[in-house]
C-alpha cells in the first residue's frame, strides 16, 4: 500500500491521557515507517501520528502524551479558524468582506456583493434555516472555477496549449495541479487571495502542459506570462497557509 492509499485512511485516537487538545488526533499506518513521527497539520488544523505496521494505537497515545507540551505549543500557534457565520470577515479576492446573512427575498439571488457606505464590504448571502454556510461555499466554488476557467484560457491560448479537465476541490496540499493526461486542478480558496496571485497559479499549471517539469524552460514560460510571478510566489508562501482558516468543514 503506498503512503498516498494509507493516509487517506486515518484512525480516530481517544486516549484520556491527552486531555482536550482542541484539535482532533489521527494514526495513520505506514508500511515504510520505521519509528513513530508526530506533526501538526496547519490545513486540516489535525495531529497527525505515523505509526509503523507492527505498532498499536496503545503505543500512538503515548507518543503523542510524551510530546504532548510540543502539541499544544504548535496547536497554539495557529491562527484562530473563521467559520463561514454571520458577521464574520473573510477575503474575496484580496479585499476583506463581511458575510451577511440575510432573509430571502424572491428574485434577488442566492449571493449579492454590496458597498455600505462605511465599513467593509458585504457578502450577502439569503439564508433558509442554516443553509447560509453551505450556500456561501458553494457560491466561492463558483467564483473560483469562472476565474480560473478565464485566465486558463487566457494563459492556454497563449502558448498553444489545450486542457483537457478543469477541477476546483478543497485540496489541502497544493494550490493547483497539472496531470500527464492535461487535467489541471486547483484550490477553490485562490479565489480569496488577490487576482495576480491566482493567476499566477493559473499560469503555473498551464505551463506545465508544454513543461512537464520545473526547469529553466518551464520557469521562464511561467515568467513572460506573469509579471509579477516572483511577487505571487511570496505572498504564497507568507499567507497562503492563512486561507484554510476559513470557512466550514465538508461533513
Amino acid at each position: 500500500m503506498s503512503r498516498a492509499a494509507s493516509e487517506r485512511k486515518p484512525v480516530s485516537l481517544e486516549d484520556p491521557r491527552l486531555g482536550d487538545l482542541g484539535a482532533p488526533v489521527e494514526v495513520r499506518r505506514h508500511p515504510k515507517a520505521r519509528r513513530l513521527t508526530l506533526r501538526v497539520s496547519r490545513t486540516r488544523r489535525a495531529v497527525i501520528v505515523t505509526l509503523p505496521s507492527q505498532c498499536d494505537l496503545g503505543e500512538a497515545g503515548s507518543f503523542v502524551h510524551r510530546h504532548i507540551d510540543w502539541v499544544r505549543e504548535r496547536l497554539g500557534s495557529l491562527p484562530d479558524p473563521v467559520p463561514f457565520e454571520h458577521r464574520n470577515v473573510m477575503p474575496l479576492r484580496g479585499t476583506p468582506h463581511r458575510i451577511v446573512f440575510v432573509k430571502p427575498v424572491r428574485g434577488a439571488g442566492v449571493v449579492k456583493l454590496h458597498q455600505p457606505s462605511r465599513g467593509y464590504r458585504e457578502i450577502r448571502v439569503a439564508q433558509l434555516e442554516d443553509t447560509g454556510p453551505s450556500r456561501l461555499r458553494k457560491w466561492l466554488f463558483r467564483q473560483a472555477r469562472r476565474d480560473l476557467e478565464q485566465r486558463v484560457s487566457f494563459h492556454a491560448n497563449r502558448i498553444g496549449v489545450t486542457p483537457q479537465k478543469l477541477t476546483v476541490r478543497d485540496q489541502t496540499s497544493r494550490w493547483g495541479s497539472c496531470s500527464s493526461t492535461g487535467a489541471l486542478s486547483f484550490s477553490w480558496r485562490l479565489v480569496m487571495a488577490p487576482p495576480f496571485v491566482l493567476d499566477y497559479v493559473a499560469a503555473h499549471e498551464v505551463a506545465h502542459l508544454r513543461e512537464m517539469n520545473h526547469g529553466p524552460r518551464f520557469w521562464a514560460l511561467v515568467d513572460r506570462a506573469v509579471p509579477r510571478m516572483e511577487e505571487a510566489k511570496n505572498w504564497l508562501q507568507i499567507y497562503g497557509m492563512d486561507l484554510h482558516r476559513y470557512g466550514v468543514s465538508e461533513d
